[in-house]
């Protein structure tokens, strides 16, 4: 007689090999049907609970199946069970309780997109890119996004600890952070050179677009003391996204009409497109400069791809990340919900966002200013004025000849103090938290800089005409 755990051995065997070769056998024949393949599941579902060498918990076993079944679909579709399906709406609300970061699933490994500005995660140091690969000293590798968010949030005022893999820098990283009720203020601007109106857009959430209507009013209004505003710098750089009708609304504000966006689903007939809002306050004449980088996704890419398809703005930076798949979330039952993909955004001329993302008009990388300004190179020429009995273009007094060389001598002094202190100011690794200064950013310089050229430009055409 064969014995009880030898036909346990040979029915699990054969239910493996069922599994392995069950596609090849299907490949030949014809696929098999949805009530077959459910009928699988349960055979297995059934085995488990009948033969595991200990009682197993049925509804973890369904609820692990579902999400299974999810992770061979796309990172951004998900089962939500009832404690991350009741949270889902704080995310848009501009106030919830956590770190302050945007993280996305990358090869098993939770990834940080950004870490918001004036955040906890923002002032520890944690930068797009981070792997985190520990929480409370605890490995996450194989976790799902749920439930490493929901590891991540909790109680204000708790510490959380962080184990982060950086790259280019051997082994774990530790943070401790403080759990804070997040306040997003999506949007923050100031004057530039007085003429330059700078805004910057964190998050796209409610009340997002009205924010930067009333930026800009009071903005041009400064800027009537100097001559007016003569361009704007629109920054979306590590701006996670947020809420498609704020995009719509932001993208009408400088609009006066046309395509904002569309989507593409797997019913062509079902194709949704999203107009620009004829009413409103409106922007439509002063040059403009949308900055965006790798951490710039959803929304931000909205806009930008909008914006740069109708001619309207000169985008700037790096290439976007390219998150342009629609979700909606589906409620199950009472309890759970589903995290579905949907669709895929297009931009009006009908390019895809999606893995590719929005590239720059004009590529232009982060660099630090305070770096370059001490490591700027001046090269030397010999000019007329070096060349001995030169002739002036006026004539100089000793006074004045005094006063030249006593400049040239200082600007030396200068370039050797920079030098020195250069190799006495290496900065550390870790940036210590300094509030953000627009006019100090390099790449919002070099924004304001082509808008002056355009300026130029522009005025230069007119005198022409």
């Amino acid at each position: 007689m064969i014995s009880l755990l030898q036909k346990n051995k040979v029915i699990i065997f054969s239910v493996i090999y069922c599994i392995l070769f069950s596609g090849n056998i299907t490949a030949k024949v014809s696929k098999r049907s949805r009530f077959e393949n459910l009928e699988l599941f349960n055979k297995i579902l059934y085995l488990i609970e009948s033969q595991y060498y200990r009682d197993v918990d049925n509804e973890k076993l369904i609820n692990g199946a579902i999400r299974g079944m999810m992770n061979t679909l796309d990172p951004h579709s998900a089962f939500l069970d009832e404690k991350v399906f009741a949270k889902m709406q704080e995310d848009t609300s501009g106030e919830f309780g956590g770190l302050g970061i945007e993280v996305t699933q990358k090869d098993g490994v939770i990834v940080i997109i950004t870490s918001i500005d004036d955040t906890p995660a923002y002032r520890s140091g944690l930068r797009p890119g981070d792997k985190i690969v520990e929480i409370n000293h605890e490995s996450i590798l194989g976790a799902t996004l749920e439930e490493a968010v929901k590891k991540m949030r909790g109680k204000p005022n708790t510490k959380i600890n962080l184990g982060i893999s950086r790259e280019g820098v051997v082994g774990l990283k530790y943070f401790s952070v403080k759990r804070e009720i997040i306040k997003v203020k999506p949007v923050k601007y100031e004057l530039i050179d007085d003429n330059y109106i700078f805004i910057r857009l964190t998050q796209f959430q409610k009340r997002s677009a009205s924010s930067i209507i009333d930026a800009l009013k009071k903005l041009k209004k400064k800027a009537k003391k100097s001559g007016g505003a003569k361009g704007i710098v629109l920054d979306l750089r590590s701006n996670p996204g947020g809420l498609l009708e704020e995009a719509v609304l932001v993208t009408s504000i400088f609009l006066s009409e046309g395509v904002v966006v569309s989507t593409e689903g797997r019913n062509e007939q079902n194709k949704e497109i999203k107009y620009v809002k004829k009413t409103g306050y409106k922007e439509l004449k002063l040059p403009m400069v949308v900055l965006i980088n790798g951490s710039s996704a959803s929304a931000s890419e909205i806009v930008a791809g909008a914006l740069k398809d109708h001619h309207r703005a000169i985008i700037m930076g790096t290439r976007s990340f390219g998150k342009g798949s629609v979700q909606t979330v589906a409620k199950v039952d009472d309890k759970n919900g589903v995290k579905l993909t949907m669709a895929q955004y297009m931009t009006p001329t009908g390019k895809k966002i999606q893995a590719l993302g929005i590239i720059p008009d004009v590529e232009l990388e982060q660099l630090d200013s305070d770096w370059i300004e001490e490591h700027k190179e001046e090269a030397v020429y010999l000019r007329e004025e070096d060349l001995r009995n030169h002739l002036t273009a006026t004539v100089e007094t000793e006074e004045e000849r005094n006063q030249r060389v006593k400049k040239e001598k200082e600007k030396r002094m200068e370039r050797m103090n920079k030098a020195k202190n250069a190799e006495q100011k290496k900065k550390k690794e870790e940036k210590i938290y300094v509030k953000y200064k627009p006019s100090a950013d390099y790449q919002v310089i070099q924004s304001v800089k082509h808008l002056k050229s355009l300026e130029s430009f522009i005025e230069s055409t007119k005198s022409k005409m």
